[in-house]
């Protein structure tokens, strides 16, 4: 928590995470471009700001992209937002909820104490994810295959929902989930939330999992949406509850309570 709060008390570091918040997923160039420093200084600030989880990489090709991780304020806001009147901490608020709305994708960082293995089993295991997540998976995880959501007394079966990539202890990556009207009467959307989310495109969500010590670093990206989604809105919000369940589930034994 220490980190967090260095890391944010330089105003060329508070620079670089609203140009993420404006567009994530650049590059060191095109973080250079913004701030009249030098490169060096750049990846000086860059490394604090990933030191603290507040940035997290992934890669494309050749290129090295930097993201919001809102994983470290979250916890920031779990601490201490609950605890006081919103007004006092307006701030802090509102900078959890710039990180967690970032603009045409979501990334999130988070250590596990556990192995890749069980890590790997707690993503694809029904048995697991009932119980930190609420909802269950019939799919064989090889790439290509389908999978099945089921929540409670509700199923989601669709062609499009395929495993994209599987590499057991790894990486792991398939489409989102089709919004059904069943769907959007077990959680009360309108017809008007329906007929928007439908209209956009399938999403990708991708676990990468990587042995650190004794942790597993896990960061999840998931992207592919429209500008101005509203299911990016949403699972920005949804993900980082899931991902701490998930943590403390592996952890303690006991998940979150699920909503």
């Amino acid at each position: 928590m220490d980190e967090v709060f260095k890391a944010l008390a330089d105003p060329s570091r508070r620079h670089l995470l609203d140009s993420l918040n404006r567009r994530n997923g650049q590059t060191l160039r095109d973080l250079c471009s913004g701030l009249g420093m030098a490169r060096q200084s750049v990846s000086k600030h860059l490394a604090v700001l990933e030191a603290a989880g507040l940035v997290t990489t992934t890669r494309r090709g050749r290129e090295k992209l930097h993201h919001l991780n809102a994983a470290p304020v979250n916890a920031i806001a779990d601490r201490w937002i609950s605890r006081y009147d919103r007004g006092r901490v307006q701030a802090l608020a509102d900078l959890k909820s710039a990180l967690e709305g970032t603009p045409m994708s979501f990334v999130y960082t988070t250590y596990i104490a556990t192995t890749p293995a069980k890590l790997w089993e707690a993503l694809t295991s029904p048995a697991f994810t009932s119980q930190y997540w609420g909802v269950s998976f019939d799919s064989d995880w090889t790439a290509g295959s389908p999978i099945t959501w089921k929540i409670g007394d509700l199923t989601i079966a669709d062609p499009e929902q395929v495993v994209l990539e599987s590499v057991p202890g790894s990486r792991l990556s398939y489409t989102w989930h089709s919004f059904t009207p069943e769907f959007a009467a077990k959680h009360g959307f309108s017809p008007e939330w329906l007929a928007a989310v439908t209209a956009e495109r399938r999403s990708t969500v991708t676990f990468d999992l990587e042995q650190v010590g004794e942790l597993v670093r896990l960061t999840v990206t998931h992207d592919g949406f429209d500008d101005g989604s509203t299911i990016l809105g949403q699972v920005s919000q949804g993900w980082p509850a899931i991902l701490s369940s998930l943590k403390t589930y592996l952890e303690t034994g006991s998940p979150l309570p699920v909503e």
